[in-house]
């Protein structure tokens, strides 16, 4: 049985990364910290920002909201959520969010099984100048099990 050393880290500190501009990413652990096993991370979510509707087609991910109220999207159900909420994206079932603030919010998600931080090491450098080129990104998508199905969220 192989065993992965521990790690404590203090507030900030972990592998910073970004998924777009205003969508900063602390990872405290990494698939590679875990075996595999999962990724824990920290994303700060622009005002009005999130995601574009995608689906994992191997990973399971959570969403645990600290700061703002999100608009969250599981396959055709809508959900409502405010700090303190909960989340649960099984693989397989598209999926969105929006921080429906003005201010920056601020989620955990956890990816099961780990390895998520590779896809946003090579999609983050490329929306740093704004939105990136969709057939590029839908490309680094697929590359990671993942696929690009539609655009972020509206607020109503």
């Amino acid at each position: 049985m192989t065993t992965n050393p521990s790690k404590v880290l203090a507030p900030g500190e972990g592998l910073k990364l970004q998924s777009g501009p205003g969508r900063d990413l602390i990872f405290k652990v990494t698939g590679e910290d875990t075996g595999g096993a999962f990724d824990y991370f920290i994303v700060e979510v622009a005002p009005k920002g999130g995601p574009p509707l995608h689906v994992h087609y191997k990973q399971e991910e959570t969403i645990h909201i600290l700061k703002g109220r999100y608009k969250i999207r599981i396959g055709e159900e809508i959900f409502y959520c405010q700090e303190g909420s909960f989340a649960y994206l099984p693989s397989k079932v598209p999926h969105a969010f929006l921080n429906l603030t003005d201010e920056s919010g601020e989620i955990i998600v956890v990816y099961t099984p780990g390895g998520g931080h590779k896809f946003y090491e090579e999609f983050g450098p490329l929306s740093r100048n704004g939105p990136p080129d969709r057939k590029v990104i839908a490309s680094i998508f697929a590359k990671y099990d993942m696929a690009l199905l539609g655009p972020p969220l509206s607020p109503d």
